[in-house]
């Protein structure tokens, strides 16, 4: 094997070595130096296009200005990454940005988190207009269930379109028209609810500025919680108890259940309870569903439901293939028909009278809870309103609770109780490995040891992972359970095509729409590229995650006594008629345009 061939070059003064064909950019990082983007993203966007990261490269005694994210480096290079001439270039090009920019930076909700106004503050970019002139103007697009586009904020840097292309294979997005009237939209300028965007969300976590945004159900909750008829109760999803700490500046994969249960008794919450008790009720309906399937050979592989983004992609890019989606509502789903059924009769409260809101990581959970095809009462959503942890933050600080000083709160009873099981399932491959725990025990009849609870073939973050789980069987056989993971809507579409031309046999499939799964979900804080392109942040907020797993006294679905209870006392057992009428749902193929 040939060694790696190393380029040699100065960069600020400074001797670097890097292997052949790194950048510029890459290069500087190496030697401690950062160069700014805007519209740079590692391996999606890596186009050249905004010039904010500008260097200047010596060449015969002359210096000309290079692009630093695209340019490769070469042997005896001398570049320059801050001198007059480049900081000049880069505080014309904010000054241009800002010429046709809609300036209402106060009231963006992007406010302190916009890579745009942190460059123009960082360049101390004081004369905001001086290239103003012709500036077109854009209606924002709100067709969508969940978010907007505001193109009057927008900075070209297609990041959103490369996103929605190459990390979610949708490709509804891209540049309309040509010149100062160029801008993103759908083709045909339809908005966003008229073609087959799936609602994940991922255009807004990579968005620099608040050109895209989450639509804010921040006002509908409250109005809630100042209505004395109003029962508001509220659901947090596993992946927002070790994000939320970023709102309030704590580190990445910090773990904050006590003060999120806390902030939202402040708030004004009648009950706060965990939607890891309903993952574990997930799981014992969908490891059931599975068995039964697996038994029968009955549209195998069965895909899990948990992640609406998946289900909507697949309703309008593979409607052939829905038989093979498990039934099963998504944790969020079940906790909502359980409050607005079970809960509502043990309470003596009119369902109608149950405001049920869920704090969750993922913007398609604002699309699934306007589905009406099946809900536990007719007439009335499961869910009604979804609060990503963005807008959870939002409320907080509205408040005036002082995150830092609140104390160790508890959930509620009788949803406050989940499983290790539930709380992984915010990380891609979690929903895999909580099935095959109660799987493997069910099919057994054997307990495993904890030292043998985790199934690791199935952890980590890439895009697609494959596993043969042998389960022994009191016959003494052995069942062999072919299973898939993919997280990323272009992992997905990999996963249908081989599945569609019986390349690979799966036995059972784990789909997140959201690459790293609930963790990196487009509801979650928004780090800047700068973050994001040299940091694992879906790595670290797993980690968290399976760290509180392991802390837990309980690791299995099936071991959780309130899960237990409520099939005794209310639905029987899994997979039975009332389980299917309340916790189960249908699908419907979705046209493109």
């Amino acid at each position: 094997m040939s060694e790696e061939k190393l380029v040699n070059l100065k960069i600020n003064g400074i001797d670097v070595s890097v292997p052949e064909g790194t950048t510029v950019l890459l290069a500087a990082r190496k030697a401690g130096i950062r160069i700014p983007t805007l519209c740079w993203l590692k391996d999606i966007n890596e186009i050249g296009a905004c010039r904010i990261c500008v260097v200047e490269n010596e060449v015969k005694g002359a210096r000309k200005l290079i692009a630093a994210c695209t340019f490769p480096v070469s042997e005896g290079m001398v570049i320059y990454t801050n001198s007059p001439k480049v900081i000049e270039s880069r505080k014309t090009t904010l000054q241009l940005l800002l010429s046709n920019h809609k300036m209402e930076c106060l009231s963006c909700v992007r406010s302190g988190n916009c890579e745009l106004q942190a460059l123009c503050k960082e360049y101390g970019v004081e004369d905001a207009h001086r290239f103003d002139g012709f500036r077109s103007t854009w209606a924002i697009d709100d067709s969508a269930p969940h978010m907007y586009r505001d193109n009057e904020k927008c900075i070209l840097c297609r990041r959103c379109v490369a996103v929605c292309s190459k990390t979610q294979a949708c490709s509804v997005i891209g540049a309309n028209d040509r010149g100062i009237d160029t801008h993103i939209a759908c083709a045909f300028e339809r908005g966003l609810a008229d073609v087959a965007c799936v609602s994940c969300g991922q255009c807004i976590v990579a968005c620099p500025t608040g050109a895209l945004s989450e639509k804010d159900d921040t006002q509908k909750v409250f109005d809630a919680l100042n209505d004395p008829k109003k029962h508001v109760i509220i659901q947090t999803a596993p992946s927002v108890r070790v994000q939320l700490g970023e709102e309030f500046g704590m580190p990445i994969g910090s773990l904050v259940t006590g003060k999120m249960v806390s902030s939202l008794r402040m708030l004004g919450f009648e009950k706060v309870f965990d939607t890891n008790f309903a993952a574990d009720m997930t799981i014992m309906e969908e490891a059931t569903e599975f068995l039964k399937r697996y038994k029968e050979k009955d549209n195998l592989p069965m895909t899990t439901s948990c992640s609406p983004g998946w289900v909507k992609y697949i309703e309008y890019y593979y409607p052939e293939l829905l038989p093979h989606v498990s039934s099963t509502k998504s944790p969020q789903g079940i906790f909502g028909s359980i409050a607005k059924t079970y809960y509502a009769e043990k309470m003596g409260w009119d369902p109608a009278d149950v405001f049920c809101v869920s704090a969750m990581p993922c913007t398609a959970k604002k699309f699934e809870a306007q589905r009406y095809e099946h809900t536990a009462v007719k007439g009335l959503p499961d869910i009604d309103a979804v609060l990503t942890t963005r807008e959870l933050g939002r409320m907080i600080r509205k408040m005036g609770i002082m995150w830092d000083e609140l104390p160790e709160g508890e959930f509620d009873a009788p949803f406050g109780l989940g499983s290790g099981a539930g709380t992984i399932f915010g990380a891609t491959g979690g929903v895999m490995e909580a099935a095959l725990r109660t799987a493997y025990e069910v099919v057994s009849g054997q307990k495993l040891p904890d030292d043998k609870l985790d199934f690791t073939a199935v952890r980590g973050t890439q895009g697609i992972k494959e596993a043969d789980i042998d389960i022994p069987t009191p016959e003494g056989e052995t069942l062999t359970i072919h299973v898939a993971v993919a997280s990323g809507l272009v992992n997905a579409k990999q996963i249908l095509e081989w599945i569609k031309s019986g390349e690979k046999n799966y036995d059972f499939v784990e789909i997140m729409a959201c690459p790293g799964g609930c963790v990196n979900g487009g509801g979650q804080p928004i780090q800047p590229a700068d973050v994001r392109n040299f940091t694992d942040i879906r790595k670290i907020r797993a980690e968290a995650l399976y760290r509180d797993d392991l802390g837990l006294p309980i690791r299995r679905s099936h071991e959780n006594p309130d899960v237990t209870a409520m099939y005794e006392g209310f639905f029987g057992e899994p997979g039975s008629e009332k389980a299917e009428e309340i916790m189960h749902t249908v699908y419907i193929p979705r046209k493109q345009y």
